[in-house]
């Protein structure tokens, strides 16, 4: 195995690969227990925008902080990245935003996706997993 070397991103290029992705997963409090739900997303303006049906658990999130979560990892080298968000999950209202959002984001499942949610990020936190060739022995081949 080749060696290795975690790598920490800067805020823009996490945002950039979270932007990447379609699929995160959400961190939020549900019934004063931590719950997590897969869900998909995109990235505007530097907000992970997610939309979500009546009923959900996830709208127990509004007004609240959560964590957002998205990964690219190689199932055979385990090289990859890994970006964690953390900000205020708000309900989008504005009729003309929603709209948007309902062309921009299509739901990975068949349930009515009537609201929209938007988190802008307080704190973001991105790591890379990358091969180390300046580890390698000098005349080494990878």
């Amino acid at each position: 195995m080749n060696p290795r070397r975690f790598e920490e991103l800067t805020r823009e290029e996490s945002l950039r690969r979270l932007g990447s992705v379609s699929v995160g997963r959400i961190v939020f409090t549900h019934q004063a227990l931590p719950a997590v739900r897969p869900v998909n997303h995109l990235v505007d303006n530097g907000a992970i925008v997610l939309r979500t049906h009546p009923g959900a658990a996830l709208l127990s999130a509004v007004d609240s902080v959560v964590a957002y979560e998205a990964d690219a990892i190689s199932e055979d080298d385990h090289i990859g990245w890994s970006v964690v968000i953390t900000g205020v999950a708000r309900r989008l209202r504005g009729a003309s935003e929603i709209e948007r959002y309902e062309r921009l984001l299509r739901p990975w499942v068949p349930d009515e996706m009537e609201y929209v949610i938007r988190i802008h990020p307080e704190l973001v936190t991105g790591f890379s997993l990358i091969e180390d060739n300046e580890a390698l022995p000098h005349g080494a081949a990878p």
